[in-house]
């Protein structure tokens, strides 16, 4: 798992630290991590455009701008640009608030050859912004907007995050920094995973400067890796069968939509379940495609379920919310998506009565009908609010999905893609994350899992750039899941 703290968080753990550190060498850290991402940046970008013929590959002759703030941010861009500068770069530093930037840092770029100009060139190879840190306020000077929009920079970097964006709830104001890199220093941040700053951030590259021992042990959002969901994964042992394995029932579909119906099995058959049935009037519609799956005409006919998924296609009218409130009253997990989450907006008593575990899946409109109002550009604050509420688990879908307990705890999807904004996708993931639910994963490390295997198998569909339906994506599931597994940590379903 990787975390990414708040800015006070990472402030408390950096006073820390150079508390036994002499002065300045914490700056010296973060400088050299960066000078070095940008070198190899330049040198990439010689190389590709010589295709690796001739001399002079690398910084040397690259003209590099450096937008400096007042601060910290400001002098870590400054103390790179120096770094680069001894390389043989051209770097022309621009003060952007006023005439103020990090006084010994400013000296250390003119030493090495570096230049404060009030106006730099109208091309560079690189622009490194070092306009604002973590403890600047959203938006941007004056100065760096007209600078940004006048340079045509061929790579712009971001020192630590992009300036502009809320370090801490990921929202953009109306002018921020939009980097090709941002070069992360001892902690990522949620901008860096959530938000529309997420999509501002380019390529994450990290730099350890030794920060991790000092960080609160509980970061602002989670992000789950391969070895996560590795070891969240049960994998079935010598003694089970089809129903230990996991049973998931699929109340979904209608007569209108029974698409919806055949895609969320198809979800659920992707997962490590043993056994689906399909409880709903597209019976006929999921047994020409799933032959696999057995199917009833209600839910009350289903049988023995361990995780349910009720919603996609269900309609919102009385039979339809009748079928829902049976799903309730089962024991077992639950995943209500799409219709489902359109009656507990209406009747949002059918869940007051349930202890066992509900995910909620909405999507922005369907999270506007649950809670009263839009998500708040805080997406993870939002999530969490809900599944606060509502006493659940949360997936509010997005760029970045994010994930919410009932406790408060965040995580943020890696892997999500555009490609994934189709009709039917949403089904898809419902029947998979019930999957995971019936193989006795917790409800947040299931939504957690079935957001990342869903990111990558519309990854694995979108190979080529080809268009992407959500059938594609759950014949895409199982490569997803084996790619995953083959790569981290297996191990067989606890006893």
């Amino acid at each position: 798992m990787e975390g990414a703290w708040s800015a006070a968080a990472v402030r408390r753990a950096e006073a820390r630290l150079m508390a036994e550190l002499p002065p300045g060498v914490l700056m010296q850290r973060a400088a050299a991590g960066l000078a070095a991402e940008c070198a190899r940046l330049l040198k990439d970008r010689r190389r590709k455009r010589r295709q690796g013929a001739g001399r002079g590959a690398g910084v040397y002759g690259a003209t590099v701008i450096v937008l400096a703030g007042p601060g910290d941010n400001g002098g870590d861009a400054l103390f790179a640009g120096a770094r680069l500068a001894r390389r043989g770069a051209s770097v022309y530093a621009v003060p952007v608030m006023g005439e103020r930037v990090h006084p010994i840092a400013a000296a250390a770029l003119t030493r090495a050859g570096g230049r404060l100009v009030a106006e730099p060139p109208d091309h560079c190879d690189l622009l490194l912004d070092g306009v604002l840190g973590i403890g600047g306020r959203p938006g941007l000077p004056g100065r760096a907007i007209d600078e940004l929009s006048r340079i045509d920079a061929e790579t712009v970097v971001a020192v630590d995050v992009p300036s502009g964006v809320d370090v801490d709830t990921g929202a953009v104001p109306a002018n921020a920094v939009h980097a090709d890199v941002t070069v992360a220093f001892g902690a990522r941040k949620p901008c860096h995973v959530v938000g529309r700053a997420a999509l501002l951030t380019g390529r994450l590259a990290f730099v350890d400067i030794g920060l991790a021992p000092y960080l609160d042990p509980h970061p602002a959002v989670r992000v789950a890796d391969e070895d996560d969901i590795a070891e969240w994964w049960h994998l079935p042992g010598p003694d089970d069968d089809k129903y230990t394995r996991g049973v998931v029932g699929v109340a979904a579909g209608s007569e209108r939509y029974p698409g919806a119906a055949v895609l969320a099995t198809g979800g659920a058959l992707a997962g490590p379940s043993g056994y689906v049935r399909y409880a709903g009037t597209a019976a006929e519609y999921v047994r020409r495609r799933h032959p696999e799956v057995v199917c009833t005409q209600a839910v009350k006919e289903a049988g023995r379920v361990q995780a349910w998924i009720a919603g996609p296609g269900f309609g919102t009218d009385e039979a339809a919310l009748a079928e829902l409130r049976h799903v309730l009253v089962s024991p077992a997990p639950v995943v209500l998506d799409a219709d489902a989450l359109t009656l507990i907006g209406e009747y949002p008593s059918v869940l007051s009565a349930r202890e066992a575990p509900v995910v909620l899946t909405p999507h922005d409109r369907e999270y506007e009908r649950l809670y009263g109002s839009p998500p708040a550009e805080d997406r993870g604050a939002a999530a969490a609010a809900l599944a606060q509420r509502l006493n659940c688990t949360v997936l509010l879908k997005g760029h970045h999905t994010v994930v919410a307990s009932c406790d408060g705890e965040v995580w943020s999807n890696p892997t999500g893609r555009p490609q994934l904004a189709t009709a039917g996708s949403g089904d898809v993931l419902a029947g998979f994350m019930a999957s995971l639910l019936s193989s006795g994963m917790d409800s947040v490390k299931a939504a957690v899992a079935a957001a990342f295997l869903h990111g990558r198998a519309g990854g694995i569909a979108a190979k080529g750039h080809r268009t992407v339906t959500a059938t594609d994506v759950a014949k895409a599931l199982p490569a997803a899941v084996g790619a995953v597994l083959s790569k981290g940590y297996q191990r067989e379903r606890p006893r």
